[in-house]
């Protein structure tokens, strides 16, 4: 199994509703973000997949969420945790990637790279992590 891995990172605030602390309070974080791709098998240039489409992709994503309050997105309900930011990155990365001729969903059996997981990480030590099961 091969695996790559892409980073990117973008600033923003937000607030978490349903939450007794300090963290019920506007604050920010610089998130720094990882997509995660595997797959069995490379392609006829040795690669799994084109970094560069995948960076791009995410940075895209990201650049979507860039200094903003992320309580104003909708999609969040008004609680945007790591754990909801790192499935909407998800999405968006797979959305983006399929309009670009590649599909990166997951299927069982798939041959094809697969985005398994991205990493959302609200400061060093504290991580969040949406991913689907080979």
């Amino acid at each position: 199994m091969f695996e790559v891995r892409v980073t990117a990172d973008f600033a923003a605030a937000h607030f978490l509703k349903d939450y007794n602390g300090k963290c019920e309070n506007l604050h920010g974080h610089n998130y720094k973000v990882y997509a995660h791709v595997r797959g069995p098998k490379l392609n006829e240039g040795g690669m799994l997949l084109d970094f560069t489409k995948l960076k791009c992709a995410l940075r895209e994503v990201c650049k979507q969420l860039d200094h903003t309050n992320l309580n104003d997105l909708p999609v969040f309900e008004q609680n945007p945790s790591a754990e909801r930011i790192a499935m909407y990155i998800y999405n968006g990365v797979v959305e983006l990637l399929k309009k670009e001729g590649i599909d990166v969903s997951y299927a069982e059996g798939k041959t094809e790279p697969v985005l398994f997981c991205v990493d959302v990480f609200e400061t060093d030590t504290s991580r969040a992590r949406y991913r689907v099961d080979l």
